[in-house]
């Protein structure tokens, strides 16, 4: 028999992996990457959903958006730059611990940010993810000549972004920075970091899966919609103490069941690999889509605990804590697919009435209750569901 020993390599000559390579899927190395996002997205799900009980979801939605841009970005960049880099070896793997370090350190912060706008520890697990990625790419523009340029404009354009959150940083720390002026800052550096794949690409592309890609963004959206089975769960723990846990927990775990049936309605990777230019359209789309279903988690952890006990947020309010990220997530996931699929099996008439019967259902929250608002929203997914099918067979 072989030595164990033999399957462990200790470096390998980093180089683009073939588009076509046959059965790619996802390493054990991506899915362990993926529970340090399950810490982070708990943390800024729960904090949230802690805002939203008080009554000050709104002015609570900047801070998760910004929050979660982090997340969501540094998950992006690692699973994109894996699926033309994976090596597998020591050093890739090493630099994937640092990259998952940086996650873990900006969990920490998630609470700090949220709550009072103290954005230091967020940013330092930030420059930790950063430095490991940047890592990567360099090792990949030494090591591969083909795309050597592709990987220095991938290192500088990251490193000179991740420049502009620390000066972001030392600005707000010194009280320099206006509170006018801080979310426009924070929005031109999401422009910069959109902006670099755009820009780094343009030398030349790079190798991407796109089955890989697509098998990896399903298993996030899987991983948020574990989120709100985690609300859902919570329910049926309390369905004891109170009857309306049993309709939330029960018409929750319907509702995911049917935004995940329609998140998986088309199969993205054969769509991607047909239309690669549409890549950064469809990639970036996912960001509302993710944020929605970490939203949704927390408007479903709120709706939970209201009715266990009272919320300083109005029932309406809780309603449209599940109603708008429900809406949100149809209307985005209906472009997403139609990016990659000419035909979608989701007809834009029946998202429409969908989405409509959604965003109204909570106006009722007051006579009928928070937990039948949401057995509403389920009902209405469930009959684009069944629409969806029905459109399929035709």
């Amino acid at each position: 028999m072989p030595s164990t020993m033999t399957t462990i390599r200790i470096r390998v000559r980093m180089s683009s992996r073939p588009v076509d390579e046959p059965h790619r899927a996802s390493s054990q190395l991506e899915l362990l990457f993926d529970l340090t996002f399950v810490v982070a997205v708990a943390a800024v799900t729960a904090q949230f959903a802690h805002v939203i009980a008080e009554g000050h979801g709104l002015t609570g939605l900047v801070p998760f958006l910004q929050v979660f841009f982090a997340i969501w970005w540094a998950w992006m960049n690692f699973t994109w730059f894996a699926s033309s880099y994976d090596t597998d070896d020591v050093p890739y793997r090493l630099l994937t611990m640092v990259q998952m370090a940086g996650v873990l350190v900006l969990a920490v912060g998630v609470p700090a940010a949220a709550g009072h706008s103290d954005y230091g520890i967020i940013t330092l697990g930030y420059l930790v993810m950063r430095i490991g990625l940047v890592a990567q790419w360099l090792r990949a523009a030494f090591e591969d000549p083909a795309s050597r340029r592709t990987g220095l404009r991938y290192a500088a354009g990251i490193g000179l972004v991740e420049l502009g959150w620390l000066l972001r940083l030392a600005l707000l720390t010194a009280g320099l920075l206006p509170a006018s002026l801080q979310l426009p800052f924070f929005a031109c550096l999401v422009v910069l970091e959109l902006a670099v794949p755009w820009w780094a690409e343009r030398v030349r592309a790079t190798t991407w899966h796109p089955q890989h890609i697509a098998e990896r963004y399903g298993l996030f959206t899987i991983i948020l919609l574990g989120e709100s089975v985690l609300a859902a769960s919570r329910g049926v723990e309390g369905a004891l103490e109170a009857a309306p846990l049993v309709v939330i927990a029960g018409s929750g775990l319907v509702l995911l069941f049917a935004l995940w049936w329609l998140y998986f309605l088309v199969e993205a990777g054969e769509g991607l690999s047909e239309r690669r230019h549409r890549s950064y359209w469809w990639g970036y789309g996912h960001f509302g889509i993710f944020a929605a279903l970490a939203a949704l988690g927390a408007g479903l952890e709120v709706a939970v605990e209201q009715s266990g006990r009272q919320a300083a947020a109005s029932p309406m309010a809780i309603g449209y804590a599940v109603a708008v990220p429900v809406g949100a997530y149809l209307i985005l996931l209906r472009a997403v697919h139609a990016l990659v699929d000419a035909d979608s099996v989701i007809p834009r008439t029946a998202v429409a009435g969908c989405v409509g019967a959604v965003v109204l259902s909570p106006l009722a929250a007051p006579w009928i209750g928070v937990a039948a608002v949401v057995a509403l929203i389920a009902a209405a997914c469930v009959a684009l569901v069944a629409v969806a099918i029905w459109a399929a067979r035709s």
